[in-house]
């Protein structure tokens, strides 16, 4: 699928979701601005944020981080307005002017409907946010706009059937998600490329778990190609299907952007050869049974136990696809020292219903707190 030019972006993007921390669990911004710099002197030029991440502390960062210091003609920004964060439609509208104002971007490259699904849909219809945000792109303020998913096939078709004018979708493109049930990539990204839509990867590396695969997948990976870390392997396999404009990655560190650029500088899509040696990869890594969190925090906004799920999740894995069951232990404790444990769940289902990736978050805190009992 040929993209329009103004698409054809450099195929990687800076995620500024996961950014690096300094010890006081504050966005560390000088370390930000470096990799900034790093990112745009190797060639690329796509930053994506939203107005819900890290309470806006993201897009606060992108601020400070690159719009103060780079040419606005030098960069592309996107950004997103989300719907289940605001009692009214009127306060949802403001999430435009508030984010443009953290930011000082004066107008955004890319604005999205963020995390589109079953379960919100009617929310972004009862606002009319599929009339606003085409409004602001008439108004200058939005040069192009689209929506990020997060559900079937089914529903995205029928998405993008009822609003043809999407310029764009985002998707949870990885191999791990390929043929997964829940998330569907394969047939997501078919259904987009069939209504001719450019496609912007989110998730490629998980969450950072395709970054640390368990030893079975990562000997595949390091028998084919010795120095290619196992992330390479992941957003490469994004970048290379058909119709993807750019992949996203959440960096956390100088280390991270370093390596992501060291392959995606002098991009090349997968040969027949590493395509069976990724297809030989997911298959063994379907073989473990494993929590498929992604880290994204969307669940720990309203659990009124205040539980860090994510974290626990993690904590979990650690003992499922490593057996390394002290370390779990210590990290579930101090996980928990200062937070909701597991056990304290109340069975509220507002984690669920926010959760992405649709899993079962009410018995999986019940496993973990019986395994870490």
């Amino acid at each position: 699928m040929a993209l329009h030019p103004f698409f054809q972006t450099p195929k990687l993007g800076f995620g500024l979701m996961r950014l690096p921390k300094d010890a006081d669990g504050a966005i560390d911004v000088e370390q930000v601005k470096d990799m900034v710099d790093l990112f745009l002197a190797s060639g690329f030029t796509y930053f994506d944020t939203a107005y819900v991440y890290d309470g806006g502390q993201s897009e606060i960062t992108a601020g400070k981080a690159l719009v103060a210091r780079h040419r606005r003609d030098s960069f592309t920004l996107a950004t997103k307005v989300n719907a289940r964060v605001s009692p009214s439609k009127e306060e949802a509208e403001r999430q435009l002017l508030t984010s443009l104002e953290r930011t000082g971007a004066e107008y955004f490259d890319y604005y999205l409907l963020h995390a589109l699904g079953s379960g919100n849909a009617p929310k972004y219809a009862e606002y009319k946010l599929w009339d606003y945000v085409p409004r602001m792109k008439e108004k200058g303020l939005v040069r192009h706009w689209g929506f990020s998913f997060h559900d079937s096939p089914e529903m995205l078709e029928k998405l993008l059937s009822e609003h043809p004018d999407a310029e764009f979708v985002q998707l949870q493109i990885n191999y791990a998600d390929w043929e997964s049930a829940s998330v569907a990539s394969r047939r997501n990204l078919e259904v987009a490329r069939a209504h001719g839509k450019p496609v912007i990867v989110m998730e490629p590396v998980r969450g950072g778990a395709l970054a640390d695969p368990p030893r079975r997948v990562r000997d595949i990976l390091t028998a084919a190609e010795p120095q290619a870390s196992p992330a390479s392997w992941a957003i490469r396999f994004a970048a290379s299907q058909e119709g993807v404009m750019t992949v996203l990655s959440g960096m956390s560190s100088m280390a991270q952007m370093r390596d992501n650029v060291s392959f995606m500088k002098d991009f090349r899509p997968f040969s027949a050869g590493e395509a069976a040696v990724m297809e030989n990869a997911r298959q063994a890594l379907l073989s473990v049974n494993s929590i498929p969190c992604t880290g994204c925090r969307y669940c720990t906004d309203g659990c009124p136990m205040q539980i860090r799920i994510p974290d626990i999740f993690t904590a979990r894995n650690r003992d499922i696809i490593f057996g390394q069951t002290e370390a779990a232990r210590s990290m579930y404790s101090r996980i928990t020292r200062d937070s909701g444990a597991a056990d304290q769940c109340v069975a509220c289902g507002q984690c669920e219903g926010a959760c992405p990736q649709k899993l079962p978050i009410i018995e999986l805190l019940r496993q973990a707190a019986e395994a870490f009992a």
